[in-house]
């Protein structure tokens, strides 16, 4: 090794020939002002694998029941909670993360994204209702996106992008979630909305919730092939070693056995440290999957009480109208962490963001109740920027979360760190719509009780969830890395 590459491993800047990790730090070193070509590439990435999970919340209600698993029409609500998520997240998320730390992130983005091209597509050709179970159930299996891409998106950007990076995940899984339920919205049923277009003999016609299911497929295709160009972050200290003299070996010049943080300044890392005994980590991961309840369940108990008839305490909506209040919230999302997120979380930090995005969430959640009692233009602007204002409060308490997720560990960790994450999280998002659709389910045969009546109950009980997780977000529970 040349004494100016010496230098360089003396200064701790060294990088090695062949190690993709060492190729994404020299450029970051190199990286001038905001990274929009890597947050880009976060976006796309993560929207391919977020827009499936809920383009299904406003033709599920109609697709139950053309299943024709009840006949009762309270009931519909309740079945379309164990079609809605992927209870398969729960069980494979931990082995994705290790993957992802032993292979490298790229290797598991890029099999989920085609993950989904299959598994979408199928669910959009469901005959019953076992079938639609068994598709959501292989997709949420073997779609390991989410937690390697946290991971991901903190060692592709410099340490002083690292809250925007993960805001840009929040925000492309929430704008997914936004948005997928406007394609789903929009494209259900084409047979009946577009006739001319779509005959009742097509295969939309017999298969009238395919064409969004498609649509998505279509575009993770896209996406898929394009991750093939992807950097790949993961430092491969096998590589760190051959480049390494034996006169060197005490320098530790492998980045696995040190790792910078966002301080300047080196730490060393534990490779034996159990992840479960990391209270930084286990505090913030626990904290997060109380909001990924609450948020699931909403989703899930928003699109059906749209739909859903007034005298059940619905708003009535069409598939049309729901997409429609979600194109708008996806856009105000989107406007959110692009321009006002990254300096609100300059001036006050991620945590008294999401403490103040939590209390703000209890009063909205309780108007939802009495803006159903509106009609026409009102109702309508109304229930929008309450969208709008509900999806963006969200977007400030998860983007926290996944902040301490990842600064609580070092980079060997941080697979397997979001993977036990994703595992716990999936499993309250696995309770959340079918624990939503029972409770709407149940509120909505209970029109004239005396206490709570109605959808004022499902608000209520959210509510609850909400005030849980505000509190787990302050001392003793939640504890935080020290530098």
């Amino acid at each position: 090794m040349a004494s100016e590459d010496v230098k360089e491993v003396l200064l701790g800047k060294e990088y090695f020939e062949g190690c993709p990790g060492c190729q994404v730090d020299k450029r970051k070193a190199l990286q001038r002002g905001v990274p929009y070509k890597e947050l880009s590439i976060i976006w796309i990435v993560l929207l391919a694998s977020a827009l499936p999970i809920s383009s299904l919340f406003p033709f599920l209600y109609f697709m139950v029941r053309d299943f024709n698993i009840t006949k009762e029409e309270e009931n519909i609500s309740y079945y379309a909670g164990y079609v809605a998520y992927m209870l398969g997240r729960v069980f494979t998320s931990v082995f994705w993360g290790w993957v992802a730390d032993r292979y490298g992130r790229k290797v598991v983005i890029i099999f989920g994204t085609f993950v989904v091209v299959v598994t979408n597509t199928l669910f959009g050709l469901s005959i019953n209702f076992w079938m639609a179970i068994a598709t959501r159930f292989l997709l949420g299996s073997l779609n390991g996106v989410l937690g390697p891409i946290k991971a991901y998106a903190s060692e592709l950007v410099r340490d002083e992008y690292q809250a925007t990076a993960l805001s840009t995940v929040s925000t492309a899984w929430g704008t997914g979630l936004i948005i997928g339920p406007a394609i789903g919205g929009f494209l259900a049923q084409p047979a009946d909305k577009f006739p001319a277009i779509f005959s009742q003999e097509s295969i939309f016609g017999r298969f009238p919730y395919f064409l969004p299911c498609l649509a998505i497929s279509l575009l993770a295709l896209v996406i898929g092939i394009a991750c093939f160009w992807l950097p790949e972050t993961l430092h491969m200290p096998e590589l760190h070693k051959v480049s390494c003299p034996d006169s060197l070996e005490n320098l530790e010049c492998a980045h696995g056995s040190e790792e910078k943080e966002g301080t300047g300044r080196k730490r060393k890392t534990d490779s034996s440290g159990s992840l479960l005994m990391n209270w930084p980590l286990m505090s913030s991961i626990m904290v997060y999957c109380v909001f990924s309840l609450h948020d699931m369940a909403y989703t899930e108990i928003f699109s059906l009480w749209a739909v859903s008839p007034r005298k059940l305490g619905g708003l009535n909506y069409s598939t049309d109208g729901v997409g429609e209040i979600l194109s708008f919230t996806g856009f105000g999302l989107l406007v959110f962490q692009l321009f006002i997120f990254p300096p609100l979380e300059r001036r006050f930090g991620f945590l008294t963001l999401a403490r103040v995005s939590g209390f703000a969430c209890i009063p909205l959640l309780t108007s939802y109740s009495y803006i159903a009692l509106l009609s026409g233009v009102t109702l309508a602007l109304l229930i929008t920027c309450a969208s709008v204002l509900k999806n963006v409060l969200s977007l400030c308490i998860v983007t926290g979360m996944f902040i301490l997720q990842n600064r609580a560990v070092d980079q060997h960790q941080r697979g397997a760190a979001n993977g036990i994450a994703m595992t716990a999280m999936s499993f309250f998002k696995a309770i959340g719509p079918a624990g939503g659709g029972a409770l709407l389910s149940w509120a909505q045969v209970r029109q004239d009780a005396a206490f709570l009546p109605g959808t004022q109950l499902v608000f209520f009980i959210l509510n609850v969830i909400e005030a849980i997780g505000i509190a787990m977000l302050f001392k003793p529970f939640l504890a935080l890395r020290e530098p």
